[in-house]
């Protein structure tokens, strides 16, 4: 397989499988070989087995983190921290992507960056949307709400005020109403009163009523 070859299948694509370069006349091996030799001479990066990007400047776009993520672990979508920060419901960035799976947690380092995948029953696997993080590049995130709750099921201790107040929530990115009906469609005790004390205290900012 000849360089221009590749270009012409992935169509300029930020990543690919190299599953995709298997039908061919050239054999697996000779393939894997190849994509190996332009791994050495810096036209691909390996994100992990089998799933590369092209590097500048023969992408046409850069691969975004969101989208890897949803790619590395199927099903997954991207939640706690890391989605209320894209939703700008807490004011930090986040250095590594967060996401929540069905299936086995792990963190997976890659040159693109690390991601943390946490293990979700089934029963709460909802309360995300898909969406274009990039052109061509498509992935899921938490509502901000949902990403809240995520976030509270997952911490091992009880939901305080202090608690609460420390993620610095901004209080026009998060709809009460709708982390309440969350909480009950969730049904679950703690997440109720999670959200619940997490309504009174955005409304209570709102009025400017919170004090230390």
């Amino acid at each position: 397989m000849k360089w221009h070859n590749l270009l012409g299948i992935v169509e300029g694509a930020p990543f690919f499988e190299s599953s995709m370069l298997l039908a061919g006349r050239d054999s697996p091996g000779e393939v894997r070989r190849q994509i190996s030799r332009w791994v050495a001479a810096g036209r691909l990066v390996q994100i992990r087995r089998g799933l590369y990007a092209l590097r500048p400047p023969f992408a046409r776009d850069s691969p975004m983190v969101f989208a890897v993520a949803a790619i590395l672990r199927r099903p997954s979508y991207v939640s706690l921290e890391s989605a209320l920060a894209y939703h700008g419901a807490i004011p930090e960035s986040v250095p590594v992507v967060t996401s929540v799976t069905t299936g086995r947690p792990g963190r997976v380092e890659t040159p693109l960056g690390t991601f943390i995948y946490r293990h979700l029953h089934r029963n709460l696997f909802w309360g995300y949307r898909e969406i274009e993080i990039g052109p061509g590049q498509r992935t899921y995130v938490a509502f901000s709400e949902k990403a809240l709750l995520d976030l509270f099921h997952l911490f091992a201790g009880s939901i305080r005020r202090s608690f609460v107040r420390e993620l610095r929530l901004s209080h026009g990115h998060v709809d009460t109403d709708r982390l309440l009906q969350f909480a009950r469609r969730a049904a679950k005790p703690k997440l109720i009163e999670a959200a619940a004390l997490t309504a009174d205290f955005l409304r209570q900012e709102r009025r400017g009523e919170v004090t230390l």
